[in-house]
């Protein structure tokens, strides 16, 4: 299931970016591609429009050097005079004229353009002057002159507009020519009387476009108002008609650039009219030279896009890998701290979003396994205190090693002793039984501090008499403290601790043994202080390193121990069992300085016995001799 998610997560990353990729290059792709369509068209546009009109230009400009020598006929008297002659006329008039016009215009018409190759005058009544400039010059009788004028009526504005055609009056063995004849009117009326034409080589005038190289496939054209083709980049469709088709579309763009298949293919075309002929002078391109850049730039967009989607592929891969691998092993991580094996996450050598949270769960990690560790050592502190615990109460179990016998036996002594009328041993005997029937009892807790006085009493009857002489204690507890609970037999060690090592040379009569309670905040105390011996800093240092151990002391004779194997170090450690290791024995002494030992004990856990069902005022039973409930100390002795 893990391994299922981790590769569903990188296989999801890579997919979104490859989405995102997929969208971005088709996007850029699109756009690029209608942009550069757009500004390619364009460009062919223009620069197409830029053929046409220089073409233009220079076809009106050549033209207009023809038109000012029609000018000069048209204006000329003896042009006129010669329009409005009779057809009758004179034959040496017609040749006083024919001298006249040729000394005074067509001369100079031959020096100013030499590439016209005839010049004539023909009225409708049938004066003609013709006039060529080289080679053989054809002589036309008056039929041929009458076709003439049918022609060129029929074929030329009646208006008087200058007009070009594709045609020649020189046979049908001339070369290609292009006449440019209009109608003149006469000296005499208003009325057009005849016409003034002008021949001019077609090759001469084609000169001005063969300079125009629009690549391969594509040409450019000449036709009249008629539709016919005055020039053609091939010659062989001079002097055809366009299609129907071809010519209403391009009336109907006008100056704009369209596409037609009116000659087969796909083709671009764009037109403009001369002013001078009238003419339509178009450029035609072939559709696929258009779009061959196109094709190119799509090409090399497809190109450039699978690069760049491999690029993106792989930075995609390498960056979906940098995610997934570092989360692999956080998983990895946390598969192994579940089956409680703690262990670290190497850090990748980037620092990040996740690299931090491998930081976290490193600092995870290592904080629940010290959790487990306090938890552990917790654990077998327990153990060790309920081992300890059962220890003490083991040892209180070996002192109920046949307990009534004992009892039996000392009962005997007593009895004894009346019968042998000896007090002492009456009254060590009782005091003994006393204590002995008291420490034998296994529980640890449930003790009041008046029961624990009342144990240190018989114990002084014992010690009065092992000594030879009357000590008395020094018993300074509150009355309202008696019924305080404590831990059974801590007090009376204390105080047996004190005979043995702090009077070890004997007691004095200035020896005193001072017991002593309080409370202060939470805690409740009890102490016990001397004014024998003291300790040794060093002593001192030892005895409370000893109690830091936290630990029953064996009974094997160390130092601190008491006579029986319970000591100082046992009374601090049940009272530790007891109440928690908050609490125990402190010890503060100096050398020749007596010392001070206190029990501390949770005021929370010493509650009265009356809480726990028993009498509020305490038992007779329970009272140490001499206190009587009244005063603020007592003294036992």
């Amino acid at each position: 299931m893990m391994k299922r998610m981790k590769i569903r997560l990188r296989v999801k990353l890579l997919a979104s970016f490859l989405v995102v990729i997929l969208l971005s290059l088709s996007a850029l792709g699109v756009a690029f591609y209608t942009i550069s369509a757009r500004q390619l068209e364009r460009s062919t546009e223009n620069q197409m429009t830029q053929i046409i009109n220089n073409a233009v230009h220079h076809t009106n400009l050549y033209l207009s050097s023809y038109q000012r020598s029609m000018v000069a006929l048209l204006s000329n008297l003896s042009v006129k005079k010669y329009i409005d002659l009779p057809s009758d006329r004179e034959e040496y008039e017609n040749y006083r004229y024919m001298t006249d016009i040729r000394d005074s215009i067509v001369e100079p018409v031959w020096i100013r353009n030499p590439e016209i190759s005839a010049l004539y005058i023909i009225g409708y009544n049938g004066n003609a002057l013709y006039y060529f400039n080289s080679g053989t010059e054809p002589s036309f009788s008056p039929k041929d002159t009458a076709e003439q004028i049918e022609y060129f009526k029929s074929h030329t504005d009646g208006s008087g507009r200058l007009t070009i055609i594709n045609h020649t009056i020189q046979g049908k063995n001339a070369a290609p020519m292009l006449t440019l004849i209009r109608r003149i009117r006469g000296l005499s009326s208003p009325d057009m009387k005849g016409f003034v034409g002008i021949e001019v080589k077609s090759e001469e005038l084609s000169t001005l476009w063969k300079g125009i190289d629009l690549g391969e496939d594509s040409y450019f054209f000449i036709v009249d108002d008629q539709g016919q083709i005055q020039y053609h980049t091939d010659p062989s469709k001079v002097g055809k008609q366009i299609s129907h088709k071809l010519a209403n579309e391009m009336a109907d763009a006008g100056t704009s650039m369209f596409r037609s298949s009116a000659e087969g293919s796909k083709r671009a075309y764009i037109s403009r009219k001369a002013d001078y002929s009238g003419w339509n002078l178009v450029v035609s391109i072939p559709n696929s030279q258009l779009v061959k850049p196109l094709e190119t730039t799509r090409m090399l967009i497809f190109i450039v896009a699978a690069l760049t989607f491999l690029c993106a592929l792989y930075l995609a891969n390498h960056f979906g890998a940098s995610i997934t691998n570092p989360i692999r092993s956080l998983m990895k991580g946390m598969s192994q701290t579940e089956k409680g094996n703690w262990e670290f996450i190497p850090l990748p050598k980037r620092h990040d979003e996740i690299t931090e949270l491998i930081v976290r769960y490193n600092t995870m990690v290592n904080r629940l396994s010290e959790l487990v560790d306090i938890v552990y050592q917790s654990e077998l502190k327990n153990k060790e205190m309920q081992a300890e615990r059962q220890k003490a109460e083991f040892q209180s179990l070996q002192l109920q090693i046949n307990p009534h016998f004992l009892y039996n036996t000392l009962e005997t002594v007593v009895c004894y002793a009346v019968i042998q009328d000896s007090d002492e041993i009456s009254e060590i005997v009782g005091a003994l039984s006393y204590m002995l029937h008291y420490s034998v009892r296994t529980n640890l807790e449930e003790i009041t501090v008046a029961n624990e006085l009342k144990h240190v009493m018989y114990f002084m009857v014992i010690i009065n008499h092992r000594i030879g002489r009357n000590f008395e204690i020094d018993m300074r507890v509150s009355p309202d403290l008696l019924l305080r609970k404590m831990v059974r037999l801590t007090l009376q060690p204390l105080v047996e601790n004190v005979f043995q090592h702090a009077f070890r040379y004997g007691v004095e009569d200035h020896h005193a043994i001072i017991i002593d309670a309080g409370e202060e905040g939470d805690g409740f105390w009890v102490s016990v202080e001397d004014n024998g011996c003291g300790m040794t800093p060093e002593r001192l240092a030892e005895l409370r390193a000893k109690l830091r151990e936290n630990r029953l002391a064996d009974d094997d004779g160390e130092a601190g121990q008491l006579k029986g194997g319970i000591g100082v170090a046992n009374v601090h450690r049940r009272i530790q069992l007891v109440f928690g290791e908050d609490y125990g024995l402190t010890v503060e002494s100096g050398l020749e300085q007596g010392t001070r030992m206190i029990m501390r004990m949770p005021r929370s856990a010493a509650k009265q016995l009356a809480g726990n069902g028993a009498e509020a005022s305490p038992q007779p039973e329970l009272l140490p001799p001499g206190f009587s409930g009244k005063n603020d100390s007592w003294q036992v002795g």
